[in-house]
């Protein structure tokens, strides 16, 4: 990392990972093209997962190649006297797969589901019966993550 004055612990990547309100998965395509998606995460261990539709350019792309790089960004602040903006984040890399065991599948989208939507858990099981079937849900396996944040003065 090249601003080593903003390097942040594996701990603090990790939390803002699980903090953030999205992220943005890079990939590369059966062309050889990078793509990039912003998508709906949560963090479980050392796990992070996101659903998603079961076809289209992303799933394309995770077939073709499973090795992911994940960007989530967290507590962006803009500076209101200065051309700067502070930030937290986390870089990951990783091997992404999709879920096909059925408990593993509801309980990642549980997590999601409390992260994003808690106040409507009671609809859980109803949801879950409608639509587990057209659901994919995809874990990506963390092989490394780096954190940096820059804090703006007050």
């Amino acid at each position: 990392m090249r601003r080593k004055d903003r390097e942040q612990s594996t701990e603090f990547a990790l939390k803002t990972a699980q903090e953030c309100e999205f992220a943005v998965i890079s990939m590369i395509d059966t062309d050889g093209r990078p793509y990039g998606v912003p998508v709906s995460t949560v963090l479980d261990g050392e796990a992070l997962y996101f659903h998603t539709a079961k076809e289209g350019r992303k799933i394309d792309c995770l077939h073709h190649s499973p090795a992911v790089h994940i960007v989530c960004v967290g507590a962006v602040q803009r500076a209101a006297d200065e051309f700067t903006t502070g930030y937290e984040c986390a870089m990951i890399e990783g091997i992404c797969t999709e879920v096909t065991d059925e408990a593993e599948k509801i309980r990642a989208l549980q997590l999601l589901c409390k992260k994003y939507t808690p106040q409507n858990m009671d609809n859980f099981d109803r949801a879950i019966q409608a639509s587990l079937h057209r659901t994919g849900v995809y874990k990506i396996a963390v092989l490394s993550v780096t954190g940096k944040a820059k804090v703006l003065k007050s």
